[in-house]
């Protein structure tokens, strides 16, 4: 048995190394004509490569307990309303009115922000695309943790700029569509994986981080027209019902795939799927933690008035406990394991929770 163990470990390192050793064989022959672009070339593709897996493993400005920097419980009034003018100003002639921004948008932008300017967007890099000697690294254990968040956090934030369109931001005195939430929406939308290059008949395509960087300029410059009343915060109790109810839709989805996932490939630390898919769900949680401890704030006259308020703290502190879970290593072993544990199984049922609380939280705003 051990025999035959040598016999496949040493066919493994020669597979490994015969490319190496060709291609050595190969350089040695060459003249210097050669040599030096092929030193260049191996000597960039080697910091490329530490580039990479250097963005991938530090993760810069992550803080699951980030909405608290917002200080939410200091705003007195729902997104949209006019502020009181400041102390000794009451009785000046066309002074400019003002009017509450939103927390929603404002995390949305900064979520985006922290997605691909404290971070490199690890998904469309062409090392990412190009995979592990052909292999897509979301079918490794290596080197996706930090992708899949990522899109997990952008999934929120997608659907997060779609209710602004749809329902929660309009143009003030014609209820019309925001532009600025529009072009957010669309610049949002973009593909997750676009490099410099690629099939398009009007030449190479811009990389997919530049256009969620506009969708940030164009979020702020909704907030800005807010904050200067130009624009409107619909903050009716049937937008919330909706908002919420469509973030319990995504969220159930979410716990769907981990529930095949762990019915169908419980290998334990073998499952090499595992990890993006717990951390594409983490990655939800962690946006959808921030949106609605802004929509708390943004609401918070329809929750008061509607009674939720006990509810929408369980759900926050709910999410606040998902979030705890940070294992170094992803298991995906049975459920009944006592060696392997079912990470994917406990982040399903953190989700459930939060989804089940969603749907009272539904049930209420719809109920009246």
């Amino acid at each position: 048995m051990v025999g035959a163990i040598a016999r496949w470990l040493g066919l493994v390192f020669v597979w490994i190394t015969w490319p190496l050793l060709a291609a050595h064989g190969w350089y040695r022959q060459r003249n210097w004509l050669i040599k030096l672009p092929v030193v260049a070339f191996v000597t960039l593709l080697a910091l490329l490569y530490i580039y990479f897996i250097w963005q991938t493993q530090i993760w810069t400005g992550f803080n699951p307990a980030y909405p608290d920097v917002y200080k939410f419980s200091d705003r007195k009034l729902s997104a949209g309303q006019e502020l009181p003018a400041p102390s000794g100003q009451q009785a000046a002639a066309g002074a400019p009115k003002t009017c509450q921004t939103s927390a929603i948008v404002d995390v949305a932008a900064d979520l985006t922000d922290f997605n691909v300017n404290q971070n490199a967007w690890i998904s469309s890099m062409v090392l990412y695309k190009l995979g592990l000697f052909g292999m897509s690294w979301d079918d490794t254990p290596f080197l996706d943790n930090k992708a899949s968040f990522q899109r997990g956090v952008n999934s929120v934030v997608r659907r997060t700029s779609a209710e602004l369109v749809d329902t929660i931001g309009r143009v003030r005195g014609t209820s019309g569509i925001n532009s600025d939430l529009q072009k957010a929406r669309g610049n949002l939308q973009f593909d997750e994986s676009s490099w410099y290059f690629g099939l398009h008949p009007f030449g190479p395509k811009t990389p997919t981080p530049s256009y969620y960087r506009a969708a940030i300029a164009n979020l702020r410059s909704f907030n800005a027209d807010l904050g200067t009343c130009k624009a409107l915060f619909d903050g009716r109790a049937d937008n919330l019902l909706q908002f919420v109810d469509h973030i319990a839709n995504d969220l159930g989805s979410t716990a769907d795939i981990l529930a095949k996932r762990a019915a169908d490939h419980s290998y334990g630390w073998l499952d090499t799927r595992a990890d993006d898919r717990f951390w594409f769900a983490y990655g939800q949680l962690y946006a959808t933690y921030g949106i609605l401890s802004a929509a708390g704030a943004d609401f918070q006259q329809v929750i008061a008035e509607r009674n939720v308020g006990t509810l929408w703290t369980g759900t926050i502190t709910q999410l606040q406990a998902a979030l705890r879970i940070q294992p170094a290593i992803i298991s995906n072993g049975p459920e009944d394991s006592s060696f392997m544990p079912s990470h994917l199984a406990t982040m399903g049922f953190h989700i459930l929770r939060v989804r089940s609380s969603l749907v009272e939280i539904r049930t209420v705003l719809g109920g009246r």
